[in-house]
């Protein structure tokens, strides 16, 4: 057994085809503060096969050496776009059909592995600031809320390890 090479990796990648609706699926980063988080999730995105992040409130946005620095070329294969409005934007997705799920710890939040995913509809998928969370005035807006189950003394996880585990959560669930 030998590794594969960069070139080989990538071929395997793109002959894959992406399951289900995930590669419809959006995410929206409102009000994420660190471009580390913002680079890996655009990290994230391409892994999964994500076409689009929208980032709205103080989100940073391409082209930033520390997004690049940690999306290592991602952010060039993921479209992006800022919105001054997040609300609008989400009354946009509302309009279009999209199902919103929100990464977020609530008193009647589902757990990701009992999640059940509206396999037919478009997802989009919103997280938030790294201390505070989803603000309050977009809560309204969201369909169902989503928490990944922890187990030890800390109760969160960082931004960009949330959208990979959530991103590979809905990966298993359209497979």
């Amino acid at each position: 057994m030998q590794k594969l090479s960069t070139k080989e990796i990538l071929e395997q990648n793109l002959e894959r085809t992406i399951p289900g609706h995930l590669n419809k699926l959006k995410i929206l980063l409102h009000n994420v503060r660190s471009m580390h988080n913002v680079g890996a999730a655009f990290r994230n995105a391409d892994a999964f096969g994500i076409d689009e992040i929208l980032m709205s409130g103080y989100t940073p946005t391409p082209p930033r050496p520390e997004i690049a620095k940690t999306a290592i070329g991602a952010q060039e294969h993921v479209d992006w776009q800022q919105t001054e409005d997040p609300k609008k934007q989400i009354e946009e997705f509302k309009n279009k059909g999209y199902h919103l799920v929100a990464l977020e710890q609530m008193t009647n939040s589902i757990l990701l592995p009992d999640y059940t995913i509206p396999k037919e509809q478009d997802i989009c998928l919103v997280f938030g600031n790294e201390v505070t969370g989803i603000d309050d005035d977009i809560l309204s807006y969201i369909d169902d809320f989503v928490e990944i189950p922890q187990y030890g003394h800390k109760h969160s996880l960082n931004v960009s390890v949330t959208v990979g585990v959530a991103l590979y959560g809905f990966l298993v669930k359209y497979w």
